[in-house]
């Protein structure tokens, strides 16, 4: 699974990268960089404007809420979705097939169970440091309550490869920047882009140890990423 990632690139970074145009009504705290980022938070995403067609970055809870779910509860569950079955789970296929989106990252977080009671976190990247974008789908939910709407999102898993392999049994599908305009176009719901849902070029990338303290969510500051 992928259940932490940091960010070191901003508002104006993300946009540059991803070609994004920004039409958020969020604060501008919410696009700086987090170095610990953790489910349930407010994180930055990329997606098409449904109005332009054009890319536009927002923000979001990450923790899917399917737009049919009676709670939000199910978003505690909901912060990762397997490449093979993402096109039909009842959670995830239709924003498969039509809300997927870029999510921005500089590198994730995976723990390497040592022993019974040890595990050693690892910080993992490209080995030129770029930004890149994890494969994410998105969802908009409505509470029947208050009328108010919650955008939540996911991060999609694979197999691992070569680097992962010796760390954990998922890493989190990376998109090549050629890629992300065929991923976040609706296109054909018949003919989705599941080819996109494969690991990473092992080769490009690169893995450390970093301190337990990033276990805690508390613990949100460059020394997280630092390696020991």
């Amino acid at each position: 699974m992928c259940g932490r990632y940091g960010r070191r690139a901003d508002k104006q970074r993300i946009a540059e990268w991803m070609q994004a145009h920004s039409t958020s009504v969020f604060e501008e705290s919410y696009f700086a960089p987090s170095f610990n980022v953790a489910p349930q938070s407010y994180q930055p995403i990329v997606r098409l404007d449904r109005e332009t067609g054009q890319r536009e970055l927002t923000v979001m809870r990450w923790g899917l809420v399917p737009f049919w779910a009676k709670d939000t509860k199910i978003g505690f569950s909901t912060i990762n979705a397997k490449a093979e079955t993402v096109a039909t789970s009842p959670a995830f296929r239709e924003a498969m097939k039509r809300r997927r989106c870029l999510v921005p990252a500089d590198w994730f977080y995976e723990w390497q169970k040592i022993d019974a009671k040890t595990k050693q976190p690892y910080a993992i990247a490209l080995k030129d440091d770029s930004l890149f974008a994890l494969a994410g789908l998105w969802d908009s939910w409505k509470d029947k309550a208050t009328g108010q709407m919650l955008e939540t999102y996911t991060v999609i898993t694979t197999d691992p490869n070569e680097l992962m392999q010796p760390l954990h049994n998922r890493m989190p599908v990376i998109l090549k920047p050629e890629d992300y305009g065929r991923w976040l176009d609706p296109g054909d719901p018949t003919r989705l882009p599941v080819n996109l849902l494969r690991p990473f070029d092992a080769n490009a990338m690169k893995a450390w140890k970093v301190n337990a303290r990033v276990g805690n969510v508390r613990n949100n500051d460059p020394g997280c990423v630092d390696a020991i």
